[in-house]
């Protein structure tokens, strides 16, 4: 219940041409109480109209020079005025109002009819000197308040994803960066934040590329966070073990006349390390094994292609090619996160599916919509589908993500205390000759605590982060210093294992 976004009374000022006989002196006293251009007011002015705006929301100490002028044809008129205590804070996910309060972008625009309200009306009569006949009132509808919007949104959490996402974006020189924390069982969303950002009060300032909600509009090759897609539908499909070896032809793999590289050579590897260490060579060789059709299948059950439904405009479905249009590289692309686009909404939801044992999750941002008497007027429960995987293979899938972070690529998310699970993408930007970029890629990390009873799962993504630029590096930390925030925030204790380890190595000396 802390105030986000508020309407604040405010007066504006307007003129009627035809009661106005000075016309080009009133203009000069206008423009100079209000500094607005003098012709541009006598333009308005010298019209033949009951009823001109010379300037919309003005402060205080200009209402309070107007009343003193008592202009002839001149007064002030209250109107609503969108305030954003937090300027810059969430502004991804409210948006702004045009100047006639019309929601114009984000839960400003999503929820409009339920926010502005309606107008009330009153039909009466008038005599030849504009005097209320009180007795031929004909009609009177009161105005109608706008509701209210209680946000699953959570300040503290917005607080710490903005700030660290702050630090994190000036120090890597990112062209864009994304950060999204969601509850993986309910789906509401508690931080969802973007850089560049811009001030919501001073929207106009700002250009389409501040405020683009890059979490939900822009899509992505996701690269090697997509790793787990495969690696839930081998194990569903019991294509593999955990313990089944593949042979990992020391960092270089020829398919269809094209030769796919590891970031370090392997040898032999259990499905295990396969993913503890991001092996793509191991990873399409189980795609391989698993098939197109099962892949094909488990992409389409993790709902790829199809967008979140989550409450904010412009929402992107990603891009996945029909099976019929696999080319004879496709199962050695797609199962290591190319030939494939996705938001950063989607690859957080598809972890949630492993977080919270198996079914698919709606992103929520609004929990409910009350009345100005604290009436609740519709509520907003989570919605989950049957089940997309076993209970058994989230459990698998848990633990080898949690060895991605212990002794794998994911090591920078280690938090002290805490059994954490997540996943590394370092993916290869396009050019615009449809050629993979040396030079441009996309960093991103995904993961969640505690790995036993999940509170809550974490996206973050980087565009172009200079000089380092891979998801281990880039991203992970991020996470690190957001979710061990969070963690003490939420009061989640440490991991009992964890605690007696602790307790053991102090008592030995």
């Amino acid at each position: 219940m802390k105030i986000f976004a508020l309407s604040l009374k405010v007066f504006s000022v307007y003129a009627v041409p035809r009661k106005i006989e000075y016309k080009q002196e009133i203009a000069k006293e206008l423009a100079s109480v209000l500094t607005v251009d003098e012709q541009m007011i006598y333009n308005r002015l010298n019209c033949d109209k009951s009823f001109v705006w010379i300037k919309r929301r003005v402060s205080d100490k200009e209402a309070k020079l107007i009343r003193e002028l008592k202009l002839e044809g001149v007064g002030l008129r209250q109107e609503n005025k969108r305030h954003y205590p937090n300027a810059e804070l969430a502004s991804h996910i409210l948006g702004f109002t045009g100047i006639d309060d019309q929601g114009l972008e984000g839960l400003e625009f999503f929820y409009d009819r339920y926010l502005k309200g309606k107008p009330g009306r009153r039909s009466l009569l008038r005599d030849a000197k504009q005097r209320i006949l009180p007795a031929f009132e004909y009609e009177f509808i009161p105005a109608v308040d706008g509701y209210n919007l209680v946000l699953n949104i959570d300040e503290v959490i917005q607080h710490i994803v903005e700030d660290e996402l702050d630090r994190a974006f000036k120090k890597n020189k990112a062209k864009g960066a994304s950060v999204a924390v969601m509850d993986p069982y309910t789906g509401q969303v508690y931080a969802l934040a973007n850089r560049p950002s811009y001030n919501l009060n001073f929207f106009k300032d700002a250009n389409l590329e501040d405020r683009r909600n890059r979490a939900v509009t822009d899509y992505f090759e996701p690269g090697s966070t997509f790793k787990i897609i495969t690696a839930c539908a081998a194990l569903e499909e019991n294509a593999v073990s955990p313990e089944d070896k593949f042979f990992c032809e020391n960092g270089e793999y020829k398919i269809a006349r094209h030769t796919l590289h590891d970031h370090k050579p392997h040898g032999e590897l259990t499905f295990v390390q396969i993913i503890e260490k991001s092996s793509n060579i191991g990873v399409v060789k189980v795609a391989q094994k698993l098939g197109e059709e099962l892949l094909y299948k488990y992409i389409k059950k993790f709902n790829f292609s199809i967008v979140t439904g989550i409450d904010l405009p412009g929402e992107t479905p990603g891009l996945v090619n029909p099976l019929d249009k696999w080319s004879k590289l496709s199962i050695a692309a797609i199962p290591i996160g190319q030939e494939i686009a996705v938001s950063a909404l989607q690859m957080v939801r598809a972890m949630s599916i492993i977080a919270n044992g198996g079914f698919l999750v709606q992103p929520k941002i609004v929990g409910k919509i009350i009345d100005n008497n604290g009436e609740i007027i519709e509520e907003f429960q989570g919605q989950t589908s049957p089940r997309i995987i076993s209970e058994q293979t989230a459990c698998i899938m848990k633990q080898i993500l949690k060895g991605v972070v212990d002794s794998g690529t994911g090591t920078g998310a280690k938090i002290e205390g805490y059994e954490i699970a997540g996943k590394t993408g370092t993916a290869q930007k396009l050019e615009e000759d449809g050629t993979y970029s040396h030079k441009k890629f996309m960093a991103s990390f995904i993961g969640f605590a505690p790995v036993e009873k999940p509170r809550f799962v974490i996206i973050v993504v980087f565009d172009e982060p200079r000089p380092f630029y891979y998801g281990g590096l880039v991203c992970a930390p991020v996470f690190k210093n957001i979710a061990e925030k969070i963690l003490k925030y939420m009061n989640i204790p440490k991991t009992k294992t964890e605690v007696v380890k602790k307790n053991m190595h102090t008592q030995d000396g």
